[in-house]
């Protein structure tokens, strides 16, 4: 039986296993050494004062929303194609997410409509840097100040990206990066809340072990979380972001690949390339049929490519079409279409540090030939 060509893998060299076993030969598996290395490395991986590690991606928009003061009857933009937790994260908090539709270029946030909908209880921008494309951080920054929000970059799938100089989680008064095993870089499970702000980082450090400071028993003034990470985690990220440029530039010649043999193709849209000035990390090598399929048509050409040993992801459904997004606390503002039209259409394609021309040329045959029995039904 031929093996399938996954989705995702981490890469996992020597190295950070080497890391992982003297975690558990020291004995000390939680809010040790290997935590504050971590920190230091990704602070300066992103040229920021300092980073807060806690347990997910998730955790740490919650923890940056928290800091940045977003609470019961805040609103904050954000975009509609994004991973369900980008919502979520703002709605546990008793805030209302106001989704502002894609630039169907970017496929980023639009600022256009972002400015749109702002109204009396906006508080926050969160833009996604989608698929790790930077967001436009010049013009949304523009229309924080003059507005008076606050930013919080949603950087999970963006670390390694920058934008004229600048890193992703950089660019905001928070940002956070999540390291799930899809990711750039991966501790399995965990994220962090990257700032210049020392108060945020303060919060963030705090509420994440239940509102105490390191060394203190005593709580805040507000009930904290259990969002730590340990160190187990701490030091395979660690060990990984010593080879992040490495892990970046694999990534854009993987993407690069990918383009060259689809870039002929009419029934696909692909990624924009890289603007001058920017490099994008690229999470994720996610393409666009074109507009004669539809959303049950994306699936059938997903399920022929799963039958000839090809899996492949829905990056992302439109979040407020999915059931969780029911009920309060989301909103949409004005119309999606750009955002709907896109979700309906994409098909993330294997994409890992370790993908092989063997393998590419497997997954590109296998797209193409179920595109051409779909178009024959």
């Amino acid at each position: 039986m031929t093996e399938i060509v996954p989705l995702a893998r981490p890469s996992i060299t020597a190295e950070d296993r080497q890391a992982v076993m003297q975690v558990l030969s020291s004995g000390r598996l939680s809010g040790g050494p290997r935590t504050l290395a971590f920190e230091r490395r990704l602070a300066s991986a992103c040229g920021v004062a300092g980073a807060a590690a806690v347990s997910s991606g998730t955790a740490g928009l919650m923890l940056a929303l928290e800091a940045c003061k977003i609470g019961p009857g805040d609103e904050v933009i954000t975009t509609p194609f994004t991973f369900v937790a980008t919502t979520s994260a703002i709605r546990q908090l008793g805030a209302t997410a106001v989704l502002a539709d894609i630039d169907p270029d970017c496929w980023n946030i639009d600022p256009a409509r972002i400015v749109e909908a702002i109204t009396p209880g906006t508080r926050a921008v969160l833009p996604v840097h989608v698929f790790g494309r930077p967001a436009d951080m010049t013009a949304i920054r523009e229309i924080a100040r003059d507005h008076d929000l606050r930013v919080i970059e949603d950087a999970c799938e963006a670390l390694g990206s920058r934008n004229g100089g600048q890193a992703c989680g950089s660019m905001g008064d928070a940002a956070v990066f999540g390291f799930y095993p899809n990711k750039v870089v991966t501790s399995g499970e965990g994220g962090a809340v990257t700032s210049d702000d020392p108060a945020i980082l303060e919060w963030c450090r705090r509420q994440r072990n239940h509102g105490r400071l390191p060394g203190s028993a005593a709580g805040g003034p507000v009930p904290g979380h259990n969002f730590r990470i340990s160190e187990l985690q701490a030091a395979l990220a660690e060990s990984q972001l010593k080879r992040l440029p490495k892990l970046v530039k694999r990534r854009q010649q993987l993407a690069g690949e990918y383009a060259r043999r689809l870039s002929e193709h009419e029934d696909l849209r692909l990624p924009a390339a890289e603007p001058r000035g920017t490099t994008v990390a690229w999470f994720a090598y996610v393409v666009r049929l074109a507009d004669r399929f539809d959303a049950q048509a994306r699936d059938r050409i997903r399920k022929r490519m799963l039958d000839l040993g090809v899996e492949t992801g829905h990056y992302f459904p439109a979040v407020h079409r999915l059931p969780s997004s029911e009920g309060p606390g989301i909103r949409v503002h004005d119309t999606t279409t750009h955002a709907e039209a896109l979700a309906d259409r994409v098909i993330a394609l294997p994409f890992f540090h370790d993908l092989d021309d063997d393998q590419m040329d497997r997954v590109t045959e296998a797209l193409l030939s179920s595109i051409s029995q779909e178009k024959l039904r």
